[in-house]
C-alpha cells in the first residue's frame, strides 16, 4: 500500500493506492460491514452491529455502531451515519474529487446521539479505478468536535491500518458473498457519484 498525509486547518487527508482491490468491492464492503469489521483492523476493532441496517440499493441512512479503541488508548463506541450527498455541508463536500464515495457522519455516543441532527464530524472516503486497483483519499473533518492536527494524525495512523487491510480481506471475502444472492443478506449500493466538490450527486438513483 502507498500513502501519504497531508493535513490543512480544516482537515487530515490521506491519500492511498491499493492493488487487486476493484472500485466495486470496496461499494460493496459498505453496505456489508457487520461481516468484516474485524478483518478491517483486527487490533483496534470490535464486533460491528447496525442501529439502522443498510437497504439493498440505497445505504443512505443507515447507522452503525462501531466499537474500537486506538492508539492512543481511547475506546469509543461511536454511532456512524452514511449521509446523503445532497445534505452534506459544502466544506466537507468541496473534497469530493474521486469517481465513487461515501460521506459518514459521527453522531456521538449512545442512541440518543441518533437524534441530534449536528454531527461532531465527518469522514469522506473516495477511491476510482486505476490499471491495476484502486486509488482514493480519506479525509477527517472535524464539526462540532473540533480536531486537533494532533487528533487527526490519531485517526489517520488508525485508518492507514485500515486501507491496507482491504487489500488483505476484501478480494476474497467479495468472491465469496457472490454466491449469495438474497439481498436481504447481501446488500449492494452503487456509490458512483457525478459531479465533483459541491456539486456532487449519486449516479445512480437509489432502487
Amino acid at each position: 500500500m502507498n500513502f501519504n498525509i497531508t493535513q490543512t486547518d480544516h482537515a487530515t487527508h490521506i491519500d492511498w493506492a491499493l492493488e487487486a482491490v476493484t472500485a466495486t468491492m470496496l461499494d460493496w464492503f459498505w453496505s456489508n460491514m457487520e461481516k468484516c469489521f474485524l478483518l478491517w483492523h483486527p487490533e483496534e476493532h470490535e464486533p460491528l452491529t447496525w442501529a439502522v441496517a443498510p437497504q439493498h440499493g440505497n445505504l443512505v441512512g443507515a447507522i452503525h455502531i462501531a466499537p474500537q479503541t486506538w492508539s492512543d488508548g481511547t475506546r469509543q463506541n461511536l454511532y456512524i451515519r452514511f449521509e446523503d450527498l445532497a445534505q452534506v455541508p459544502a466544506d466537507v463536500k468541496q473534497y469530493i474529487e474521486y469517481h465513487h464515495c461515501i460521506v459518514v457522519a459521527g453522531l456521538g455516543f449512545g442512541p440518543q446521539s441518533m437524534e441530534n441532527p449536528d454531527p461532531l464530524g465527518y469522514r469522506v472516503h473516495q477511491w476510482q479505478a486505476t490499471d491495476n486497483g484502486i486509488v482514493g483519499r480519506s479525509s477527517a473533518i472535524g464539526k462540532r468536535k473540533k480536531e486537533t492536527a494532533q487528533d487527526g494524525m490519531v485517526w489517520a495512523k488508525h485508518a492507514v491500518g485500515e486501507i491496507g487491510n482491504w487489500a488483505v480481506f476484501l478480494p476474497q471475502l467479495y468472491q465469496l458473498y457472490r454466491a449469495v444472492k438474497n439481498t436481504a443478506y447481501n446488500p449492494f449500493m452503487d456509490l458512483s457519484v457525478t459531479g465533483r466538490g459541491e456539486n456532487a450527486y449519486y449516479e445512480n438513483n437509489f432502487i
